[in-house]
Formats: structure tokens, sequence, C-alpha cells
């Protein structure tokens, strides 16, 4: 569904509020794979959104003009998806290539699985 959307600057993810119960959207880097979105998390878990994923991971993504329900949830650190989703998103934002080192960014954010419904 948002594959042709891949080289979009920017995913909306929208998350209910752990405590208000109300919808807040954030924009977000992004890098799709296999019909998965991925995203880091810079503050971990100290994150508002990520937070907000824990208590309710049913979430609404929008990339475009294109929107979906999806479900995220958190990767394990050490996966191979965990590191894929790593080496994605640093590809995508800081010209990350095999064989060099990742950035900072991508080596201590923690990753988020999207799926989408």
């Amino acid at each position: 569904m948002f594959e042709r959307l891949a080289d979009e600057d920017f995913a909306y993810l929208t998350t209910i509020g752990r405590r208000s119960g109300k919808q807040h959207t954030i924009e977000i880097w992004f890098a799709l794979h296999d019909g998965r979105i991925y995203m880091l998390s810079g503050g971990g878990d100290r994150a508002d959104w990520v937070k907000n994923l824990r208590k309710t991971p049913q979430t609404r993504v929008r990339i475009g003009t294109q929107s979906a329900s999806a479900t995220a949830r958190i990767l394990r650190t050490g996966t191979k998806e965990d590191e894929l989703a790593r080496q994605l998103l640093d590809g995508k934002y800081q010209a990350w290539r095999e064989g060099k080192r990742l950035s900072s960014w991508a080596r201590s954010a923690l990753p988020v699985a999207i799926e989408l419904s």
C-alpha cells in the first residue's frame, strides 16, 4: 500500500495518549521494507509516543495521502529485524552504506515496527 511512498521524508504516526486517551500525532522519519514500516525513537523508552504504543499498540499511520490502521511493536535488541530497522533508517537519512559504521543515532535509538492492518 505504502511502497510507492517509500521516498517520502516523513510519516505521521497517531497514538492514543496513555493517560489522556486522546489522539496524538507526530511527524517522524520512517523506512519501509516488505510491507512493514520501521521507525527509530531517539528518546528510546522515554519518548511519549513509545510510552503510548506500549500501553495501546493500535495506531494509525499516514504517509503522503495514504493512511491506514496499524499495530506497533518494539523490536528486541540484537535480532535481525532490529539490525534491519537500524540499517534502513540510517541508510535513508544518514547515508549509511554496508561496511560503514552506523550513526550514533541509529546505534542507540529504539526500533519500532509498524504492521499495517
